[in-house]
């Protein structure tokens, strides 16, 4: 395999600059999959939206090995601009190089009782997304673990492990941004007591 791409070395970050055009796109793609999500994926204000983004798959590449900073800020302002019109926390999941952890704002993190860490994402150690949320939040903190109420995967990052039970797919018009595959998903209570029990049809 040659460790060029397009005339540049496969160093793991995408150095390559895309045309405003081309970012334009991406970030209208990532705009209106998070409206169609938010059209039926029952969010309310105040609520948490995970999600994890790969923009080595968006660009064709296999995950984690040519993360380009451009297209992290792109995709990040067309769904940060859909959940702050809608007054939803956005939460972005960081690599498996950081475990997974979350950046999100200060103000959800309290509101939640979650607990603060020490780390701040770039590139190579937390992705592109990440590292866009981190610069562009009002005030970014990092934390470990939380459990949201919704979620968008974009090049199959697998964010289930920060999404509350039960998890319910969600499906949207918007199966791609770039080249990589959107998958959403909801969260809805329990069912519990069996049989003999009666269900708030509202909370399915």
């Amino acid at each position: 395999m040659t460790q060029e791409k397009k005339g540049q070395k496969m160093t793991g970050i995408n150095e390559q600059v895309m045309s405003g055009e081309e970012l334009d796109s991406l970030r209208k793609q990532a705009g209106n999959a998070m409206r169609e999500f938010l059209a039926v994926g029952k969010m309310k204000p105040g609520n948490l939206f995970v999600v994890g983004c790969s923009s080595s798959e968006i660009a064709s590449s296999r995950i984690g090995s040519y993360s380009s900073k451009e297209i992290g800020k792109a995709v990040y302002q067309g769904i940060w601009e859909e959940c702050e019109k809608n007054q939803i926390y956005l939460a972005a999941q960081c690599c498996e190089h950081l475990n997974r952890a979350l950046i999100l704002e200060r103000e959800a993190a309290e509101k939640y009782g979650y607990e603060i860490v020490n780390v701040v994402p770039q590139l190579k150690a937390g992705g592109s997304f990440a590292t866009a949320a981190y610069e562009r939040m009002k005030e970014p903190v990092a934390v470990e673990r939380i459990s949201a109420h919704g979620g968008m995967d974009i090049g199959d990052t697998l964010i289930g492990m920060h999404l509350r039970q039960v998890a319910v797919p969600v499906r949207i018009e918007t199966n791609y941004i770039g080249k990589a595959h959107v998958v959403c998903a909801r969260v809805r209570p329990k069912f519990i007591g069996g049989i003999r029990a009666g269900y708030d049809e509202g909370k399915l």
